[in-house]
């Protein structure tokens, strides 16, 4: 079996990692140097993520943070309605997408940089280093993409612009002083939401002399970028200073491709939009897909009952996570502090976001949101459909067809329950 793998940032160096190191052959290409592949800034990512597929818990300078108190806050100063719940681990992506190269080429991986590909043919995949012969090809070349078979582009609508950089502080005390009038503490996250229209945020956190400015929005409804906000927050405050690292990209919002294995070919990460959509991360969602596809090739399975297994394992989570971001992005920011104010977005729900995992509340804080909601029924009218949709929507995943030949009828069922078209491969 040989894997050839397209795109070696944090989702396909994850994904000829765990192939490699479960004895398949595994040739990894990357368009540019491979040491500049993949993100260039700090993401968050649940320790359980990394538990779960098998790779050791980063370490510093890896991981730049642990567990911290994070303040989701809609307005500003301390007495802004705020929801506060612990953070996830904040990650170096230039650190771990080196791990997980460097993993990949002790079990055996051929890595190879400055590679481009110029086709794929069933199982030709033609570069501009020659062809190679693969028993599959995993698209894992982000928003780029091969589109193989014909993946579509995601729309404008789908597109979170965002950035983040970690800068030097000049003046600690003056930073600690401003942390602290939000009414939290250095090392602790504070989150502003609604900056820049209902779905973006940014966050800030002080680390070490250095503060991690991350941002996100969607340019297509009229708002500034990511790094706007980033850049308007750097200039309104003189204690920050030189950038030390950071970057900026598009992340697809869509749920993710309703078919992320075809014939001889997978689509992984960005290029398939495993990205958990109502707070725009898909780091764990990568490594989860890339394990879940290794060992689904290891075990012989085609790329096919690859899809099926992965569909019916993370798919109506994340396509659930969509139809709450879509449903909340046009909230004001007046809207998300009365959900805050009401408990409807209570700590309880906001930790399952946070955590990526489907919201599965207590009881007690269920009634209380229910009850929340009732007193604001305009936001019931906006929220409840779609989160009774976004369970529908996860147990149709859970009986994702396993033959082919039920795609259609599967799809038409999908669309009817998320308002969304499908796409199914030509």
């Amino acid at each position: 079996m040989h894997v050839v793998v397209v795109g070696l940032g944090t989702a396909g160096a994850a994904m000829a990692a765990f192939a490699a190191r479960a004895g398949l052959k595994v040739t990894g290409l990357e368009a540019g140097p491979l040491d500049e592949a993949g993100a260039s800034w700090v993401n968050g990512v649940p320790a359980w993520a990394f538990d779960e597929v098998g790779l050791e818990r980063p370490a510093p300078p890896e991981v730049r943070s642990g567990s911290v108190p994070f303040h989701l806050v809609a307005g500003q100063g301390a007495d802004a309605p705020r929801v506060t719940v612990q953070s996830v681990l904040e990650v170096d992506m230039r650190h771990l997408t080196q791990r997980l190269q460097d993993a990949a080429r002790g079990a055996g991986a051929d890595l190879r940089g400055g590679v481009r590909v110029r086709s794929v043919d069933g199982h030709r995949v033609v570069t501009d280093d020659g062809e190679l012969e693969a028993n599959v090809v995993v698209d894992a070349t982000g928003l780029s993409g091969l589109r193989l078979a014909g993946a579509p582009r995601v729309a404008p609508g789908d597109l979170c612009a965002a950035a983040q950089e970690v800068r030097k502080v000049t003046d600690r005390d003056a930073a600690a002083a401003w942390v602290r009038a939000l009414g939290a503490e250095p090392g602790e996250v504070v989150c502003f939401t609604g900056l820049a229209g209902g779905y973006s945020i940014l966050n800030v956190r002080l680390e070490h002399g250095t503060v991690g400015i991350l941002a996100g929005s969607l340019p297509s409804e009229g708002h500034v970028a990511g790094a706007r906000l980033v850049a308007d927050f750097v200039q309104a405050h003189p204690w920050i200073g030189d950038r030390v690292f950071g970057g900026k990209r598009p992340i697809p919002l869509r749920r993710p491709l309703e078919v992320v294995g075809w014939g001889r070919q997978l689509w992984l990460g960005d290029a398939a939009s495993m990205v958990f959509a109502a707070h725009g991360s898909g780091i764990a969602q990568q490594l989860l897909a890339a394990r879940c596809f290794a060992d689904g090739l290891a075990e012989g399975l085609d790329a096919w009952s690859i899809n099926v297994r992965w569909q019916r394992r993370y798919g109506g989570v994340l396509a659930s996570a969509d139809l709450l971001r879509r449903a909340t992005q046009q909230l004001t920011q007046d809207e998300v502090g009365a959900l805050m104010t009401r408990r409807v977005m209570s700590a309880e729900m906001s930790a399952d976001t946070m955590a990526q995992r489907p919201s599965r509340p207590p009881l007690r804080a269920l009634s209380r949101a229910l009850r929340g909601l009732t007193r604001h029924p305009r936001l019931a009218r906006r929220l409840l459909p779609a989160l009774i949709r976004g369970r529908a929507v996860e147990l149709l995943y859970r009986r994702y067809p396993a033959e082919p030949s039920g795609l259609a009828r599967w799809g038409r069922r999908l669309e009817r329950v998320s308002g969304q078209p499908v796409w199914f491969p030509a």
